[in-house]
């Protein structure tokens, strides 16, 4: 039974989140567009499952969202950080860096994480990831100190995302 349900819904939270989301874009809830969002919550991840990795093995969701938390709140405060670069700092001054960030993650999901994350964070961008995948380069819109940014990285978010996917 447990086979069949998941044959016929191979990600059942996506069937939810995009269930949820059809509906909130119609603005208007009805059993009809509940349940046309609830076929394409069950289509849409039926037909893509075949491209989809294999779940990461040792996967913590309790750390994941409190590092989901801690994201959200460095967004904030990188949000304000560079609204006051942009404000106070004249571009003659700005201290654009590229620094690259050695990696000990090694799972596909979990560097493509760290890169969402940093990307994610105003002021910085993950630009391109080695060939072996063993480091990421990244871009910083103002830094003194590169290796203080390539230090907080790694401790910030590549550590906690060692201990999500351990």
């Amino acid at each position: 039974m447990a086979h069949a349900f998941r044959w016929l819904i191979p990600h059942p939270l996506l069937t939810l989140i995009l269930t949820i989301v059809w509906v909130m874009l119609q603005n208007d809830i009805t059993a009809g567009m509940a349940v046309f969002g609830l076929i394409l919550g069950i289509l849409i991840p039926w037909i893509t499952s075949i491209w989809w990795p294999d779940t990461p093995q040792g996967f913590r969701m309790g750390k994941m969202i409190t590092y989901t938390i801690m994201v959200l709140w460095d967004i904030i405060i990188a949000n304000i950080q560079v609204a006051w670069i942009v404000l106070a700092v004249p571009n003659s001054k700005l201290k654009p860096a590229w620094i690259a960030v050695p990696l000990e993650l090694k799972q596909p999901e979990a560097i493509t994480l760290l890169a969402g994350t940093i990307t994610l964070t105003p002021g910085t961008v993950s630009a391109d990831l080695s060939a072996e995948g063993h480091s990421l380069l990244v871009h910083v819109l103002h830094t003194d100190d590169a290796e203080a940014v390539r230090d907080e990285i790694k401790e910030r978010y590549e550590r906690r995302l060692l201990e999500i996917f351990s």
